[in-house]
């Protein structure tokens, strides 16, 4: 299975000069944890960076600075993770379990931001495989009991 073909297409997005009581608004009214920053270059959307609810908690939020003082670009972050929509999942968990990462910027070929994959995704595809596989068993041991009536 690809990266394309689970994740979320609908992606939150911003720009790096934007301000962050812009983006805490995005996210509340997406009811998304993130919002990707992007650059656009000839009509397309280029991925540079990402900021995290959990960006705004640690570095601003406990720090106690003030929103209207800094920029996106100020607090997003510039290593930036991606993949690629034809990517093999397994490969796509393996990248955000060993950098310990919730969230990745999908692109194609090209770089061009595409969709955005995450945890949650991955765990709604692996619980309709785990819920195929119960009835499969549930449906094979039905069989077995109306055969030995």
């Amino acid at each position: 299975m690809t990266v394309g073909e689970i994740c979320n297409r609908e992606v939150i997005i911003i720009d790096q000069d934007g301000a962050i009581q812009e983006a805490v608004q995005l996210m509340r009214e997406h009811h998304v944890g993130d919002v990707v920053v992007v650059q656009e270059r000839g009509g397309e959307r280029y991925p540079v960076g990402i900021l995290t609810d959990r960006d705004i908690v640690v570095e601003i939020l406990a720090e106690g600075v003030d929103m209207d003082a800094v920029a996106i670009k100020d607090v997003m972050s510039y290593r930036l993770l991606e993949v690629r929509e034809r990517d093999d999942i397994t490969d796509a968990l393996k990248l955000m379990r060993s950098k310990g990462v919730r969230r990745l910027p999908v692109v194609d070929e090209r770089g061009v931001l595409v969709g955005i994959l995450s945890v949650d995704d991955v765990i709604d595809v692996l619980a309709e495989q785990l819920m195929d596989l119960a009835t499969l068993i549930r449906r094979e041991q039905l069989k077995e009991q109306l055969r030995r009536r």
